[in-house]
């Protein structure tokens, strides 16, 4: 045993000899500086990446909230207007705003000549009263009822054929989407 502490001394002793004696703080002032800096300058990387990554978070959630009500609001949009088009609600609204169905149409060639008898359109009867025992008897093919027959004017030619006024439709509105 007194041998390997003899070695041991003899090997401290040759280190002792390679280190400079004295403490020389000079020379790790620097290093500790840059690993102090280094790891501060880490950690507010870090930190500064955790709050973007949470920032951006917080948006996904409220586009994604605001995806859904949008959405519900579409399709609700969107039976109201399947309700509207359906054939009974628009001849419901057709007659509300004083519309009456047309008669049978008639057709200009190319030519000039009138195809079929034109026809004035009549007011129907509400379809709240009864229909009349005449009218039902005539078996007219219209879809809004029977049309009593009216006396048939003689086929126009085009310079006296009567000038139908235009057709007036509301304009449609939109949301703006």
């Amino acid at each position: 045993m007194t041998g390997t502490a003899e070695q041991m001394k003899g090997r401290a002793g040759r280190l002792a000899r390679l280190m400079p004696s004295g403490p020389s703080t000079a020379a790790r002032t620097p290093f500790v500086l840059l690993v102090v800096l280094l790891l501060a300058g880490g950690l507010i990387s870090l930190l500064l990446l955790n709050s973007a990554l949470n920032e951006g978070s917080f948006r996904l959630s409220k586009l994604k909230r605001e995806t859904t009500e949008l959405t519900d609001e579409q399709q609700a949009l969107q039976r109201d207007v399947d309700k509207y088009s359906e054939p009974d609600a628009l001849e419901r609204r057709a007659r509300e705003l004083g519309m009456v169905p047309g008669g049978s149409p008639a057709f200009l060639d190319p030519d000039g000549k009138v195809r079929g008898v034109p026809e004035r359109a009549t007011a129907q009867p509400s379809p709240a009263a009864p229909p009349e025992p005449e009218a039902s008897a005539a078996g007219s093919a219209s879809p809004f009822g029977s049309v009593p027959p009216s006396p048939s004017p003689p086929p126009a030619t085009p310079s006296t054929a009567p000038a139908a006024p235009a057709p007036t439709t509301p304009t449609p509105t939109s949301s703006g989407r």
